[in-house]
């Protein structure tokens, strides 16, 4: 369903578009009647843009000749997408992306109404993307509603009643919002949860409702909301867990595997690296991988896993 400000919007980039169309036409475009598109036009002209228009069966609206429209207007949706392409931008990489970034951000905010630059701020704030996870599985949210209300209690510190449904069951809390990340095709709101009494992350594909409550929230300084969930993930207990000593630097450890692959600590000979894994084979193929030595400190399961693959890779090479 669109809203009537994205339909005046739409009139307007309708005239900007063609010079002059006719009322019905017009209407038509928007799926609106006739009156409807009036009040359109009425609320451009309260905005101060002078529109002409033609009565008669041949009638018609048109922008007043000479008029100048602004470079550029948004929608809440547009503007968000913007600022989520921007944030997307600022994490590939690239070489002066950061100065680009914050210029681009900068005009754009410029040109937005005071509300909607405190939101998509809000957004810039508060929210962190993982591209590398980015996969096939993903569950959108049905609407921007929750990511624009959350990010925008993360950053003015307020805090809210979420209404959550999981498993056809339907469930509210208070809560504080840290941040919020999109990790692994989904997009996940974390931070305190008064019905837990402890921090949590939520879906926002499954969040219902977002709504206003009392209280303040206690964001705690410098939260990232895509590294809390990188640890909470990799930190997962599991039928084994695992340590090994990998011999390279911290840097080059994260670049050879997967962030969700353990946690990472340097130490005096190199990096260790902890591991909670469901199948010891599937972790030993991960370490056979590596661009570098790897010494297998514990559980020594681990090391016939190992073993097991060399001796198969000795068979294949001995294949003539």
């Amino acid at each position: 369903m669109y809203h009537p400000t994205t339909r005046v919007l739409a009139v307007l980039e309708l005239l900007q578009t063609h010079g002059r169309l006719s009322g019905a036409d017009m209407a038509g475009r928007l799926a609106v009647d006739g009156r409807t598109l009036r009040r359109y036009i009425v609320m451009l002209e309260q905005l101060g843009i002078p529109i002409t228009a033609e009565r008669g069966r041949h009638g018609g609206y048109a922008l007043m000749p000479g008029f100048k429209l602004p470079p550029m207007m948004f929608t809440d949706d547009e503007a968000q997408a913007l600022s989520l392409g921007l944030l997307a931008a600022r994490g590939l990489g690239l070489a002066e992306a950061a100065p680009a970034v914050a210029s681009a951000q900068a005009k754009l905010e410029r040109i937005m109404p005071d509300g909607l630059r405190h939101r998509v701020s809000a957004m810039h704030d508060t929210v962190r993307l993982d591209l590398r996870s980015v996969s096939s599985r993903t569950a959108p949210p049905p609407d921007n509603a929750a990511l624009g209300a959350l990010s925008l209690a993360a950053k003015e510190g307020r805090r809210v009643r979420l209404h959550y449904r999981t498993a056809g069951v339907d469930s509210e809390r208070d809560f504080d919002t840290y941040g919020l990340a999109y990790y692994g095709g989904y997009w996940y709101a974390v931070g305190y949860c008064y019905l837990r009494q402890d921090m949590r992350t939520f879906r926002l594909d499954r969040v219902t409702a977002v709504r206003p409550t009392r209280g303040l929230a206690q964001r705690p300084p410098g939260f990232d909301a895509l590294e809390h969930l990188r640890v909470a993930v990799a930190t997962v207990p599991r039928k084994f867990a695992a340590r090994v000593l990998l011999k390279t630097t911290l840097d080059q450890a994260r670049r050879a595997f997967i962030d969700t692959i353990g946690l990472f600590e340097q130490c005096e000979h190199g990096v260790l690296l902890h591991n909670q894994s469901d199948e010891l084979e599937w972790f030993a193929r991960q370490l056979a991988a590596a661009p570098f030595e790897v010494e297998v400190l514990e559980p020594p399961a681990l090391r016939t896993a190992l073993r097991t693959i060399g001796e198969r890779l000795l068979r294949m090479a001995a294949v003539r």
